[in-house]
């Protein structure tokens, strides 16, 4: 497959990815439940709709993880980390632009991540007051166990068929872990796209971006590192 088409699918999964998570924690009232379930349906929905053609990564922590590991190139997956921030960042403008047409005023911590009391404050009802350590923590982990299981799914000695949806599951269950906590990201792209658009007088998404930009990738090395490990390649 071209990587023109790698990109262009890898965009567009992206942009899907926080059309349908971060449009449901913005417009759904459907509570923290109901987030987790969305996020996890886009990715088993862009896992079968575009897998055959990126990968559906959607996320540059997995493009690193996978990197790491030995499966993709370093300039691939640069390739990969433009059009996934891309897609992200347009969908993040698609919800700003929702959220002006329903005259909802200014969009304040939006669905950005953050953590800390000023965060709390900010998100309201539901949010923990987490350190910045605790969320650097929460992060690397769990995008560690994201990793973990994406690496096993699309192994050629696993099943390919029940990979999209061992991956869709286990982000939702990330998700109920920590939206309380961070408001869960484990993904690069789509804390910036949030973070752009955020507009709060007591909390700043930006100043906490390096975060959920830094732990996410630490967390996808460890686990493209630990895998080959855990599961050798036959010599």
């Amino acid at each position: 497959m071209k990587i023109t088409n790698k990109m262009f699918a890898e965009c567009f999964g992206t942009f899907v990815l926080v059309l349908g998570g971060c449009g449901t924690a913005l417009f759904g009232h459907v509570g923290f439940l109901g987030v987790a379930v969305a996020f996890g349906l886009t990715v088993i929905a862009m896992a079968y709709g575009i897998g055959h053609v990126s990968g559906a990564h959607l996320n540059p922590a997995v493009s690193f993880g996978v990197f790491i590991n030995g499966r993709m190139n370093f300039t691939e997956m640069l390739l990969y980390w433009i059009s996934q921030i891309v897609g992200a960042i347009i969908a993040g403008a698609v919800l700003y632009g929702v959220w002006n047409a329903a005259g909802m005023g200014a969009t304040g911590v939006f669905a950005a991540n953050g953590y800390g009391e000023a965060f709390q404050t900010a998100a309201g009802d539901g949010y923990m007051n987490l350190s910045a350590g605790g969320a650097f923590a929460v992060e690397a982990v769990l995008t560690f166990v994201f990793l973990m299981v994406i690496l096993g799914a699309t192994d050629e000695r696993s099943n390919p068929k029940a990979a999209g949806l061992a991956i869709g599951l286990t982000l939702t269950l990330i998700h109920l872990i920590s939206i309380p906590l961070t408001n869960t990201s484990v993904n690069p792209a789509r804390s910036i796209s949030q973070a752009i658009f955020s507009n709060c007088d007591t909390w700043s998404a930006c100043s906490q971006l390096w975060l959920f930009i830094v732990a996410p990738l630490v967390g996808a090395c460890v686990a493209g590192l630990f895998y080959k490990v855990v599961a050798p390649e036959k010599k």
